[in-house]
């Protein structure tokens, strides 16, 4: 490799490995930072819900294909309860006229696909450290510090919330059934998951207060497991833990600008959003999507870092990330709001949604493309 490249990718997370992948089979040269980490004591846990926008980039770059079948579950129907009794919607892929409504994939898995590809794809190189390239694009995630140089503002609102997420093992089939509650102050999301067990497995992701989250992290399994049988009212069977408990503090995030000579931000180096919607990382290959595309469709004179090349990505990404993150956080506002008026007029609503069929027709084909 030379000691200059076309594109400079920092951080080797999904997102970064996947735009790496992309601009390589466009003949460009990249390199991509893949520093020494330790291994981490602690499994992964995490889960990825892909929608189909997603899986399409993932299968052009021979990702997908790669994957073991027990890393992949599809979703083929939602519950999402309010917290009132008989409050809630039901999304199902049937009546969407889809295949599923969503993919979990162990996190971990992806990972190792991505980095297998990484090995096999021309043009493209790891590096430990940064080089000198006509575009550098920052994908080193929401604790990023070095885009301070480049003068972006990050405005950060810290939700005061934790994510307690683990897999759990249960006692009925899953039946590719995923549920969401709605509480005043917590949302609980159950992932459907063929691991541990196939057919018996789900993803554990619950958005709790801090000092309540910091308290259930203390708890034995005992306890925690006989505080989900309450909060899912049995209604998945018993749920055993089958990993340890990981938590990650919250918040909604937006850098400002997005780009500039020679550099652009992609994924949660650009933008955070609350993991209700189970878009994070969706909205990151969005990322990856558009910005591979204005490249490859750039003029033959301009170079890859142009920054008028750059910007179009961004307007092209401004609109459909502004509206998950208002819509993410007006809903956890929505409903970690306690005020009797508040709770009947918000699960009346759901109620009534979940008889208007075009509407969630709608909302499921935002979800599948966003």
């Amino acid at each position: 490799m030379s000691s200059r490249v076309d594109v400079c990718v920092r951080g080797s997370g999904a997102v970064g490995t996947s735009l790496a992948l992309a601009l390589a089979r466009q003949g460009l040269s990249v390199a991509i930072t893949a520093p020494q980490v330790a291994a981490s004591p602690t499994p992964d846990v995490r889960a990825y819900a892909l929608n189909a926008a997603s899986r399409k980039l993932l299968t052009e770059l021979k990702v997908w294909p790669a994957l073991a079948a027990s890393a992949v579950t599809p979703v083929h129907d939602m519950r999402v309860a309010g917290d009132a009794a008989g409050a809630g919607i039901d999304f199902s892929s049937w009546q969407q006229g889809v295949d599923a409504l969503a993919w979990i994939v162990d996190a971990a898995e992806l990972d190792t696909a991505l980095h297998a590809a990484v090995r096999f794809a021309p043009h493209l190189h790891t590096v430990p450290e940064p080089v000198e390239a006509d575009l550098t694009v920052w994908a080193d995630g929401k604790a990023s510090a070095s885009v301070q140089a480049l003068g972006v503002r990050i405005d950060r609102q810290p939700y005061g919330h934790t994510a307690l997420a683990a897999r759990l093992q249960c006692e009925r089939p899953h039946g590719n059934v995923a549920w969401q509650w709605f509480r005043a102050p917590d949302v609980l999301a159950l992932l459907p998951f063929d691991r541990p067990e196939p057919g018996h497995g789900f993803g554990l992701v619950w958005s709790l207060p801090a000092a309540q989250a910091e308290a259930m992290q203390q708890w034995s399994d005992e306890a925690f497991e006989a505080r989900l049988q309450d909060v899912t009212g049995g209604s998945v069977g018993r749920l055993r833990l089958a990993s340890p408990r990981v938590a990650w503090p919250l918040s909604l995030a937006q850098a400002h600008p997005l780009c500039g000579p020679g550099w652009v931000l992609v994924g949660d180096a650009a933008h955070v959003v609350h993991p209700l919607a189970g878009q994070g990382l969706n909205l990151g290959l969005a990322d990856v999507t558009s910005l591979a595309a204005v490249i490859a469709a750039r003029e033959t004179w301009r170079s890859v870092g142009d920054e008028a090349l750059l910007r179009r990505h961004a307007r092209a990404r401004a609109l459909p990330t502004l509206a998950m993150a208002r819509v993410t956080d007006g809903l956890l506002h929505l409903f970690a709001n306690d005020r009797p008026v508040l709770r009947e007029l918000r699960n009346r609503g759901m109620t009534l949604l979940n008889h208007l069929a075009p509407i969630k027709r709608l909302l499921t084909a935002k979800a599948l493309d966003a």
